[in-house]
């Protein structure tokens, strides 16, 4: 139950950060249905600041296109870089 109370206080933290920064709100926030984002606090803070909640299905992280895309991105950089350093694409 700590790491619920925990999550849902960082979470807090995090979109006060965000929506300074960026002058922005967080229109949605996508989670994988593990359990973290899906406690009532967090269904009551969602109705409470116009956040929608989209969840995939746990342990499918190719429901989430966008990260994988951008993990996708991250390994082909990151093999340009090796590559270029003539070092073995695989250690």
């Amino acid at each position: 139950m700590q790491k619920k109370y925990q999550t849902f206080t960082k979470f807090f933290e995090f979109k006060a950060l965000v929506e300074k920064e960026l002058g922005k709100k967080i229109k949605a926030l996508r989670s994988n249905n593990g359990g973290e984002y899906v406690s009532q606090e967090f269904k009551d803070f969602y109705v409470a600041e116009g956040i929608k909640q989209e969840l995939t299905t746990p342990h499918n992280p190719q429901q989430n296109g966008v990260a994988e895309r951008k993990n996708i991105t991250i390994v082909g950089a990151a093999q340009a870089m090796l590559h270029d350093q003539g070092l073995p694409l695989h250690l």
